[in-house]
């Protein structure tokens, strides 16, 4: 009870409060969002654009087939998406009928609910949009037809597909984008409507996303500033004050959730890249719209999330490493890039934020949205400490290095304290877990958020933070001395230490040379063991006494005490969303305090 009070105290009373007085305001139907009623459906929604551009290319996506967290392929049946049903299982929501609010969040007959929100979020409508614009005609009738679909079968406010004001606001920058790509500024009758019910479902529930302090918050104020202005600029009465909304709460999130240095609240990749395509998202429509500029904090604290992702992503592939929470979530995919392709979405946000090209390709977003390629390129990624939110990234040649360490200002959801990741090239050869699912048997919710699923030591078979709750842990850890900078041979090192709940300790320090990494656990404070998990990359590994060895890669264990245990064994990876697939994970188990020592080298 005391961990658990102590975390919500950690949380903040008035986000406690938010959360509190919005649940029974649902409870006791006196909320105004259970009062609000629109009507929305039609059959035109946009119209033929005055010009095409055939020397476009569009998305392959949405022709043939549905695409699921930017990953899972499903056949499209009777003609359009099946907005209610999971297409995993083959069950269907039973809950069209019912109040958004008086539907459960986890308890419900399909499994996952994102697998039903997913084809909601309107990914299609950009597709569909780019290849009218490309000048393909029939896609006009499909996405008419389509959006009309979804009216019908998602009346306003009933329905699983209401329940989520971030999915909700998700459609209204989907369909914003639309009208960007296809040049139509003012909406048909439709789409008006279809709007303005968007918004009088987020306005009246933004502060339960503000107590989040995650991308919620910035996806509905996204949302009702777009939205809002658009609708402003058509007469619609809501427009203004959800214009004006979003805006103050635009400038307060970003203040508060970006850090200086540019890390994000939620400690992950993918997160990362949401927060900046909504960035994107605004910045695009802002201009378009010719509305006022931000604050020049707003600007500064964007450019620094800018970096911070532009220094993690891996240029040659695009992919970077697999940190923290991962649901799947790509909100501005205009280019065929595979899913854990990053940078179209760092090239997009250094040219409109910083005027730079990260890459000398990936032009073809710029181009859609109609952003001017710039002419300066960005210096590539160096070595670099984002110690606001517990990251050393170090760089040398073709390898890069990142250590995780816990700097906790808002609520941690994995278990990933001193996780390494280690880059050679595209080559990710210490890997992270991801997510998989959020709605999961309790066996792969506890492993893919526990300790056992990063690079990183666990102790007496326990996670670093104990759960107080589903997606809530308690008793955050805390750094207590780091350090960061080069060595006297050239190379780049770095260092942190935690003290858990326990009393365990551990410290770890990082050295990257030439073709070489060397890490330097010390650990005490044990009962039992500590075991120290390294999850490499798939590939034929042979273990011979202390060595591992897969073609040129070699890893070599040293320790000052008695190794009990060294053995590769088999672990789980989730690269994308609903896939896990089997990777080779080297354990070993000491069961006194000392040190160990672990080299990654090339021959």
């Amino acid at each position: 009870m005391f961990l658990k009070l102590k975390t919500y105290w950690r949380l903040g009373l008035i986000n406690i409060a938010r959360v509190v007085l919005y649940r029974l305001g649902l409870i006791a139907r006196i909320h105004p969002v259970t009062h609000i009623k629109a009507n929305i459906g039609g059959n035109e929604f946009f119209k033929k654009p005055s010009q095409f551009d055939s020397s476009l290319t569009a998305r392959d996506a949405w022709e043939n087939e549905c695409l699921y967290f930017g990953r899972h392929k499903v056949p499209l049946q009777k003609g359009t998406p099946t907005w209610l049903a999971n297409p995993f299982n083959g069950k269907i929501s039973n809950s069209i009928n019912r109040p958004w609010w008086k539907i459960s969040d986890f308890n419900q007959n399909v499994g996952d609910i994102k697998t039903v929100w997913e084809p909601s979020r309107f990914d299609w409508v950009l597709a569909l949009s780019q290849r009218i614009k490309a000048g393909h005609e029939p896609s006009l009738d499909r996405l008419n037809l389509w959006l009309s679909s979804w009216c019908k079968n998602n009346p306003a406010y009933y329905g699983p597909n209401w329940k989520c004001g971030q999915e909700t606001s998700i459609r209204v920058q989907h369909l914003a984008m639309a009208s960007r790509l296809l040049g139509q500024p003012k909406m048909c009758i439709d789409l008006a409507h279809l709007v303005e019910a968007h918004l009088l479902r987020i306005y009246p529930t933004v502060s339960y996303a503000l107590a989040q302090d995650n991308n919620h918050g910035i996806s509905e104020a996204a949302a009702l500033f777009i939205g809002g202005s658009w609708c402003e600029a058509h007469e619609i009465t809501i427009g203004k004050r959800c214009a004006r909304r979003g805006l103050r709460l635009l400038e307060n999130l970003v203040k508060r959730l970006i850090a200086p240095d540019g890390s994000f609240s939620q400690y992950s990749l993918n997160y990362h890249r949401v927060l900046i395509d909504t960035l994107c998202m605004v910045e695009v429509w802002r201009r378009w719209w010719n509305l006022d500029e931000f604050s020049p904090l707003f600007y500064q604290r964007a450019k620094a999330a800018i970096h911070w992702l532009f220094t993690m992503v891996e240029p040659k592939s695009g992919d970077a490493p697999n940190l923290g929470a991962n649901d799947g979530a790509l909100l501005l995919p205009l280019t065929n890039a595979p899913f854990r392709d990053f940078r179209p979405s760092v090239q997009l946000s250094k040219a409109l934020f910083e005027d730079l090209r990260a890459y000398r390709g990936e032009t073809d977003t710029l181009r859609w949205l109609n952003v001017d390629l710039p002419k300066a390129y960005q210096k590539e990624a160096e070595s670099q400490q984002f110690d606001d939110g517990g990251y050393a990234v170090l760089r040398r040649g073709k390898w890069m290095a990142v250590l995780k360490y816990p700097r906790y200002r808002f609520r941690p959801r994995h278990c990933d304290a001193l996780h390494v990741d280690l880059w050679i090239g595209s080559n990710n050869l210490l890997r992270d877990g991801g997510s998989y699912s959020y709605n999961t048997n309790t066996l792969w919710h506890n492993y893919f958020t526990g300790t056992a699923a990063h690079n990183t030591i666990q102790f007496d078979g326990r996670d670093q933070m104990p759960h107080v709750g589903r997606f809530l842990r308690g008793a955050w850890l805390a750094t207590k001395d780091r350090e960061f900078g080069q060595t006297e041979e050239g190379g780049w090192c770095a260092a942190a230490s935690y003290f858990d709940w326990k009393g365990c300790f551990h410290h770890r320090k990082i050295n990257l040379q030439v073709n070489a990494l060397e890490v330097c656990d010390t650990v005490k404070g044990f009962v039992n063991q500590a075991v120290l998990r390294w999850r490499l990359q798939p590939g034929d590994w042979s273990l011979e006494g202390k060595r591992v060895r897969s073609g040129d890669y070699n890893i070599r264990i040293g320790s000052d005490v008695p190794i009990v245990r060294c053995e590769l064994i088999n672990g789980w990876e989730s690269r994308h969303y609903l896939e896990k697939t089997p990777i080779p994970v080297l354990e070993i188990e000491i069961q006194k305090p000392g040190k160990i020592i672990s080299e990654f080298y090339v021959m």
